[in-house]
């Protein structure tokens, strides 16, 4: 299992920031021009898509708590 973070809009400074923010350690990817965003039809951020080694892909947009994205892991790996 992998985690991808993708910022859609904003500058590199906004962006670093974020990720220090938040303590992010996993890669983080800035899709200013909004090709991956496009490609997995994610209207707005927050959001969380969930792509099978089969490449389907489920989008959830909004913020996703911590008990939220246990459950989901939980599903995906049993």
């Amino acid at each position: 299992m992998s985690f991808v973070g993708v910022a859609w809009v904003g500058t590199d400074e906004t962006f670093q920031g974020f990720i220090d923010k938040h303590g992010l350690t996993f890669p983080q990817l800035n899709d200013d021009p909004g090709y991956v965003f496009s490609h997995f039809d994610v209207p707005a951020q927050p959001a969380l898509v969930v792509v099978d080694a089969d490449g389907t892909a489920e989008t959830f947009v909004g913020a996703v708590n911590e008990d939220e994205l246990d459950d989901l892991l939980s599903d995906l790996t049993s």
